[in-house]
């Protein structure tokens, strides 16, 4: 069996520069933040299972896309989620036939469509939300304060490398997930 600790402390070394490159280094990062990643993925499904009947992971991404705006049109979601126009309608064809999402015209142009969440979309998004914070604090406080300092500033740069805006402290996720 591998013991995590040898495994960690040549993790480490790498990091302080002894006997490894910068490659070695970007390497040592990577497989740091895969193996989070995971653990993250995990939570992240875990607190998802119980709305699990009622959406996908990928439906339940286009809902917290939706509930950090107002209202958006098809391609306002479809860029947010990173897909094309087709693939943004269909995720939301069925998230209005669960009644998750409302579709409607904008009466300031009638050509345009908005698309929000409907009362009980923003339910699932507060509830699984909730789970995964809960999840989420667990982990986090089997760490150290000095990690726990260090992770959080690691994480926001990480983050902030990636462009991704930072999940709000009231509860929501705004555009990430």
């Amino acid at each position: 069996m591998h013991d995590k600790t040898e495994a960690g402390s040549g993790r480490l070394e790498a990091l302080s520069g002894q006997g490894g490159d910068g490659a070695g280094e970007a390497d040592v990062f990577v497989e740091a933040l895969l193996t989070a990643s995971r653990v993250l993925v995990g939570l992240s499904v875990r607190s998802l299972a119980e709305a699990e009947d009622t959406v996908t992971l990928t439906q339940f991404r286009t809902l917290v896309v939706l509930s950090g705006h107002d209202a958006l049109t098809l391609a306002g979601v479809a860029s947010l989620l990173g897909v094309n126009a087709s693939t943004a309608q269909r995720q939301v064809d069925r998230l209005v036939g669960l009644g998750l999402v409302s579709r409607e015209e904008n009466p300031a142009d009638r050509r345009q469509v908005r698309i929000a969440l409907t009362a009980a979309g923003a339910t699932i998004v507060r509830d699984v939300t909730q789970r995964r914070r809960t999840a989420i604090a667990a982990v986090v406080s089997r760490l150290g304060e000095g990690h726990r300092r260090t992770l959080v500033r690691a994480l926001q740069e990480f983050t902030d490398a990636a462009g991704e805006p930072q999940a709000s402290l009231a509860g929501t996720l705004g555009s990430s997930w």
